[in-house]
């Protein structure tokens, strides 16, 4: 049985709210890093104001997209405007919904013409699914293994950024052979991590440069931009090594694994 948005949530005149669709910023800030990183970073998300008066009623249903999950947003609070500036607005909690904040998860269709980030509460509350309740508030995923690892930038940038122990101490820990692919083109690129450093010092390249200084990759994000790579990269991880294994070793399975996807044919290898 489907449970709505309105089963969880009781509100009485959706007509007095406006209701918030928070996802990646024109420079590439996702608002699921900022929830991860502080509360006050996400509210600040909600005080924000540019050229438009978005928030022009009393209230503010705010919901941020939750990459990890095809479709998925998770709550981010329920706020009353107190004022309006001409540079933000002053707004208060509503402390009755806050028991859901960051823990409720609902599923959302955002169909490609709806632009914004504010629309009428109650255009959109009835499409609103309930898909799970988390039982504390989101902390940033948990390590999932290595062989699973399969992530978009964006999700990753939110774990390296909130540095997450479980995902640092098990990146450190290993060099391996990874795989970044342009969901949006197909075109693929192979990489590894050796020497002194492990998978983890190179993610955090990648997610904070969008293109871990290969040549290709940096003409992409120069023409598109870092919100591309955030939205539309996608790393993996091909093999893990500890981290005693020689060097060479782990650059002739790179090797291997260029010839094996083809990345110096039509992906963002050169060598």
């Amino acid at each position: 049985m489907t449970i709505k948005l309105t089963d969880i949530l009781h509100i009485d005149d959706p007509s007095q709210y406006k209701l918030h669709l928070a996802c990646t910023s024109t420079q590439g800030h996702h608002p699921l890093v900022e929830y991860v990183k502080s509360r006050e970073n996400w509210r600040g998300w909600n005080t924000w104001r540019g050229e438009r008066n978005d928030w022009t009623r009393d209230f503010i249903l705010s919901f941020m997209e939750f990459s990890t999950v095809k479709g998925g947003w998770l709550f981010g609070g329920i706020f009353r405007v107190k004022k309006r500036y001409r540079d933000g607005y002053d707004l208060a909690d509503v402390k009755e919904f806050s028991k859901y904040e960051g823990r409720l998860i609902c599923k959302f269709h955002r169909y490609q013409g709806l632009r914004g980030r504010a629309f009428k509460l109650e255009t959109f509350i009835d499409s609103f699914e309930v898909l799970t309740l988390l039982p504390a508030r989101y902390s940033g995923e948990a390590f999932c293994g290595y062989a699973n690892i399969n992530h978009r930038f964006d999700v990753l940038k939110a774990i390296v950024d909130s540095q997450r122990p479980d995902w640092k101490a098990s990146l450190c820990a290993v060099k391996g052979v990874y795989h970044i692919v342009d969901a949006k083109t197909g075109r693929v690129y192979v990489g590894s991590a050796y020497g002194n450093a492990g998978i983890w010092s190179r993610l955090d390249t990648y997610v904070n440069t969008g293109h871990g200084w290969n040549d290709d990759l940096i003409r992409v994000i120069r023409k598109k931009g870092l919100p591309y790579a955030l939205k539309n990269f996608q790393f993996s991880i091909l093999e893990v090594f500890a981290f005693n294994t020689p060097d060479q070793i782990i650059l002739d399975r790179e090797k291997h694994w260029k010839k094996v996807m083809l990345s110096r044919e039509f992906g963002f290898n050169k060598n």
